[in-house]
């Protein structure tokens, strides 16, 4: 079911700092910032040969990455987000196993234009999974 990861998403404090630490320290090619206010995030995406690191920026009090960064001022992991070719047979699948997929149950669209779902972390071992469909 699962594809290639897509993305390892890093929750930051500062965009900027964490911009220029990727592209300025590390030699990253880094993406613009891109406003996503129905997840409530700013997302920017590093561009590595085999995956891409998001990085995330609250975006607005409401932002579920406020509540992170509250916990991990810092930063820090958030979460991992995996291909699946069919989101909808990949969640139909999940949830008759007894996976609990958050929000509403359906896919909204992702940061890559492409519809994404949420897994509740305590399911996978403390660890938030989003599933992106290719």
């Amino acid at each position: 079911m699962l594809g290639k990861v897509s993305h390892i998403a890093i929750a930051v404090p500062d965009m900027a700092a964490a911009v220029a630490t990727y592209r300025d320290t590390l030699g990253a090619n880094v993406s613009p910032p891109q406003a996503l206010p129905e997840h409530g995030v700013t997302v920017v995406f590093v561009e590595l040969p085999n995956t891409k690191v998001e990085l995330l920026e609250p975006l607005g009090e409401a932002s579920p990455i406020s509540a992170f960064l509250e916990k991990y001022p810092a930063g820090g992991m958030h979460h991992i987000c995996y291909e699946v070719d069919d989101i909808l047979a990949a969640r139909d699948r999940l949830v008759a196993r007894g996976s609990r997929v958050l929000g509403d149950g359906n896919p909204k669209i992702g940061a890559h234009g492409k519809p994404v779902l949420f897994l509740h972390p305590k399911d996978f071992f403390g660890t938030l999974v989003e599933l992106e469909e290719v």
